[in-house]
């Protein structure tokens, strides 16, 4: 594992294999770090594949450092440009979840360094689902505090939610704004996912523009996307991408 410095003076945790081009970036998701088992399956794969590949941890996650209540999606963004930023030539970007919004932002504003694109339950604007879901006891915590607590399936403790969070993620809202994807992309969705609806891919898939585009539905997959059928799919995809990119 290895280090590096963004341009705001953040450092990152990161692991890169060598290989041949284009390379894979793996994004994961809110809460997540570079250890998951897609990311490390995925990496499995790329070595095998002679690929180079990239994994890294955003700021406040993992063995990054700084404190994950200071993040936000903007912030986050600036993370996964950075690391891109650090590998050589186009890359295809595998974004899990919140991975997958920020992967969107990168292959929206960034086009030229994104050789493909593949996100499994992408999670564009799930700040918004959080507001929504809040009810008016909660706002007004958030108001007063400047952070909620909300429980969560993935870990023992509750998610901390700040205010910040959702206030600034309103700048970088997918499904308000033209997305056009120029690269090959593929989006890759569960039905039994319960945090991210399956009618949210559809409105990602009718939204987007561009000349390669197709969601895959994987009948009773859930949000974590990570039994032995679907990261062989996760893996085939990120090929499909490459051949057609």
């Amino acid at each position: 594992m290895e280090y590096l410095e963004t341009p705001q003076g953040r450092r990152l945790a990161h692991v890169r294999t060598p290989g041949r081009g284009p390379g894979i970036v793996f994004l994961g998701g809110f809460r997540s770090d570079m250890t998951g088992t897609k990311a490390l399956h995925l990496q499995a794969w790329a070595e095998a594949s002679g690929r180079a590949f990239l994994r890294f941890d955003y700021s406040g996650h993992g063995a990054s450092d700084g404190a994950f209540e200071d993040g936000t999606i903007g912030r986050w963004l600036e993370d996964a440009r950075a690391a891109i930023a650090a590998t050589d030539g186009p890359q295809v970007l595998v974004g899990s979840s919140m991975g997958g919004w920020i992967a969107l932002l990168v292959a929206r504003d960034w086009p030229e360094k994104v050789a493909g694109l593949v996100t499994i339950a992408a999670a564009p604007d799930f700040t918004e689902d959080i507001w929504a879901a809040m009810s008016r006891e909660e706002r007004a915590a958030l108001a007063a505090r400047g952070f909620v607590q909300r429980p969560t399936d993935y870990a023992d403790t509750p998610y901390v939610i700040t205010e910040r969070l959702i206030a600034e993620a309103r700048d970088h809202l997918i499904l308000p704004a033209p997305l056009h994807l120029p690269m090959p992309a593929r989006f890759l969705q569960g039905t039994a996912d319960t945090d991210v609806p399956l009618e949210r891919a559809l409105r990602l898939l009718g939204h987007a523009t561009g000349p390669d585009l197709r969601l895959c539905i994987v009948k009773d997959a859930d949000h974590r996307f990570s039994t032995p059928d679907c990261l062989a799919l996760i893996a085939a995809m990120v090929a499909e991408v490459i051949a057609r990119a």
